[in-house]
């Protein structure tokens, strides 16, 4: 580690971090080439950023690809507390000039050693105790760091008073939810792939986001694709509907949720005001080609047009079974 963590407001972790080189040609024009910061700790600092919030991104980097990424992540206003690696980061090349394709060169994120992963703790938990709320971030392979490095940095950060948003699933989440978490992020698909819900139907995510506030989580946000998103809050189950939009791009709306969550919570607003702004960010990051992307004016905006409904608990009397609702109705 090379640098001194600063004093933001939200601090990052990511456990890795990818060089994007994106081919692509407009109509009657020589090819352009792109390159971009990649992967979800960077999309959510980047958000975190352009919400006017003060962030610092903890992540490692090496070689010549860490090199192009420290320039490219601090032209985007987060503050990058990097980790050196001896192995470079991963490499994404993409040929986009006919159109939507898979990467043509995909290089694989660097396996810390020993020294490395204590110093990604080392970082991850002194840049975070200098903020207000920690944003832990996922894993594109499950084996990537030790699970167990979450349920660490969870707990200790708790212990000292900074608030834990976490957007992760599998043996990572289940390690975090041990140390404790203040607010989860999580899909309705993970909810399923993870084994806490039988099914997608709203009563088994239901029971599903209970399993997860049992296991450790304070309260939960639960993104459902274009469907209004589930949450606990803590006091309360509710529905939270964003304005409706036509999607360009699916991809990024669960990391905006959690960055503007995030951001939110270190600015001073409840819970459900920041659940609010999360679910406007959504919305308006899908309606964009970048991920992590939008503007602060654009979802205070619509922010306004997120509704807030109540979410009745499982099992309760007000939901309906099938056979209730095939039955016929009664006599006048």
């Amino acid at each position: 580690m090379d640098h001194t963590p600063p004093a933001a407001a939200v601090a990052v972790v990511a456990a890795t971090l990818t060089v994007s080189v994106v081919i692509e040609r407009r109509p009657g024009m020589e090819p352009e080439v792109h390159f971009h910061a990649g992967g979800q700790g960077f999309w959510v600092a980047r958000l975190i950023a352009r919400l006017g919030i003060g962030v610092s991104l903890c992540a490692p980097v090496g070689g010549e690809p860490g090199q192009v990424l420290r320039g490219l992540i601090e032209s985007e206003g987060v503050d990058l507390v990097p980790v050196v690696t001896r192995d470079p980061n991963a490499v994404a090349i993409s040929d986009r000039r006919e159109g939507e394709r898979p990467s043509i060169i995909e290089t694989s994120p660097p396996s810390l050693n020993r020294h490395e992963l204590d110093d990604l703790f080392g970082c991850a938990l002194a840049t975070g105790m200098t903020a207000k709320v920690a944003v832990l971030t996922g894993l594109p392979e499950p084996d990537l760091v030790p699970a167990d490095l979450y349920r660490r940095l969870a707990g200790d950060l708790r212990a000292n008073g900074v608030k834990v948003v976490a957007d992760l699933s599998g043996a990572a989440l289940a390690s975090a939810l041990e140390g404790g978490i203040d607010l989860l992020k999580v899909s309705h698909e993970e909810l399923v792939a993870d084994g806490y819900a039988e099914g997608e139907d709203e009563e088994s995510l239901l029971q599903g986001v209970q399993r997860l506030r049992e296991a450790g989580a304070g309260a939960v946000l639960l993104s459902r694709a274009a469907e209004p998103a589930l949450a606990h809050t803590g006091d309360r189950l509710i529905t939270i509907a964003p304005p409706r939009v036509e999607p360009v791009n699916h991809r990024g709306g669960g990391d905006s949720m959690t960055a503007a969550a995030a951001a939110s919570l270190a600015s001073g607003r409840s819970l459900e005001e920041s659940l609010q702004v999360a679910a406007a960010a959504a919305a308006l990051n899908v309606t964009r080609q970048g991920l992590g992307t939008g503007d602060r004016h654009s979802i205070e905006l619509l922010t306004e047009h997120v509704r807030v409904d109540e979410a009745p608990a499982p099992g309760d009397g007000r939901r309906r079974g099938k056979k209730e609702e095939e039955a016929p109705a009664p006599a006048d």
